[in-house]
């Protein structure tokens, strides 16, 4: 018995000393290899390491060998990238060269409100290439025909005409005038028949500071705008415009057309000079754009063109002794051709003209025309011919019984 329990204490101080040596060895082993030993030999015992018994797994793992460790170098951060400065570049220079004006140019003042303004800048760029016009905007940006006492109009047109000198006047205003008008009969609201009254009469008097002059006048319509009833005022101001400018000899320049789609409404968009679609309006719904600035000059180009005549050509040019063609004779005598009077009859070596023939023979008969234009008569028609009306003749009792 005594044996027996001694040899028991003798394989548990085998097997503690055993797993004392493991539990060096697992520490000086690197740590993936101890790892993968315990996952190889974790289901063995105790007795089959004293044993020699060896656990053989059902999947095993290809022997790990102690490898050096790659190092790994850190990464490198990308070079921080510098900010680029924009270049500034020189303008381009416009598609068409500037064209000097003359000295005689004819001028054409442009006066109103806000939308002159922008007519005044359209029609610079339609006359750019025309040395024979200038354009001249005198434009008050909240001025109108209502409030004289913020900007007096009549007072201050008849001054420009004076300094300018214009060769046509072009007139767009109104858009401010849709407020209270102060009148010598009081105030009077605005769309009652007393402020019409006394707005035609305003719009009359101010054409007739130029047409009195004997100076052409254009008055520009309004366009429509966002705002249903300010396009409805509009409509209406316009047809007072109309009807005055036409009785002091002005011309009315309709362009409610381009502002619109086909059913009347206001736009934003539309096509531009050239057809291509473009914004026209800005956001606030009154104002134009740049594009809608030059569609506006356009409809303004036209009778401005044909009232100013050659004037207004592109293709007009001053001639000074720096561009005059030459007119020189050719030094060679020999190859100058001396001139001949148109009157001479012998410049062509004959005494007759081109082509003369010589006088007919004169006939006695008269032709079939001759006799029916001089003396009514007709030929007879030939025997069988639908207008040979004779009567066939009728054959005598004695030529029948004959037969």
């Amino acid at each position: 018995m005594t044996r027996k329990i001694n040899r028991t204490r003798w394989i548990r101080g085998l097997a503690l000393a055993a797993a004392a040596l493991s539990l060096c060895l697992g520490s000086m082993l690197p740590a993936h290899y101890a790892e993968a030993q315990e996952l190889r030999y974790q289901r063995r015992s105790i007795l089959d390491f004293f044993l020699g018994r060896r656990y053989i797994d059902e999947n095993p793992q290809p022997e790990m060998r102690d490898q050096p460790r790659r190092q790994q170098q850190p990464r490198r951060r990308p070079p921080a990238q510098k900010a680029v400065t924009p270049m500034r570049t020189a303008p381009v220079a416009p598609s068409q060269p500037v064209v000097q004006k003359l000295d005689n140019a004819q001028k054409i003042l442009v006066v109103g409100d806000f939308l002159a303004g922008g007519l005044g800048d359209g029609l610079t760029a339609a006359f750019e290439t025309s040395p024979g016009v200038v354009v001249e905007a005198r434009s008050n940006v909240s001025s109108g025909l209502v409030r004289d006492d913020y900007y007096n109009w009549p007072g201050e047109l008849p001054k420009m005409i004076d300094e300018l000198k214009p060769a046509m006047v072009v007139v767009m205003i109104g858009a401010n005038d849709r407020q209270q008008m102060v009148t010598d009969a009081g105030k009077e609201k605005f769309r009652t028949d007393g402020w019409f009254s006394e707005y035609q009469r305003r719009v009359l008097a101010f054409g007739k500071e130029v047409t009195s002059r004997k100076i052409p006048l254009l008055w520009v319509g309004l366009p429509a705008f966002e705002s249903d009833s300010m396009t409805a005022d509009a409509v209406q101001m316009n047809q007072l415009y109309r009807n005055q400018l036409e009785s002091i000899g002005g011309e009315f320049v309709d362009i409610w057309d381009g502002f619109v789609d086909e059913n009347g409404k206001f736009i934003v968009t539309g096509s531009d000079v050239n057809g291509q679609q473009v914004r026209l309006r800005t956001t606030d719904g009154i104002n134009l754009t740049q594009a809608g600035r030059r569609k506006l000059a356009f409809y303004v180009e036209k009778p401005a063109r044909r009232i100013l005549g050659t004037q207004a050509s592109p293709d007009l040019v001053r001639l000074d002794p720096g561009n005059l063609p030459a007119l020189t004779l050719p030094n060679n005598p020999v190859e100058h051709t001396q001139p001949i009077s148109l009157s001479d009859p012998n410049l062509d070596g004959g005494a007759e003209l081109l082509g003369a023939s010589k006088i007919p023979p004169v006939t006695l008969t008269k032709s079939p025309r001759d006799l029916l234009v001089e003396q009514g008569e007709m030929a007879p028609a030939p025997a069988g011919r639908i207008d040979d009306y004779r009567m066939p003749t009728l054959k005598t009792t004695a030529e029948v019984s004959v037969k």
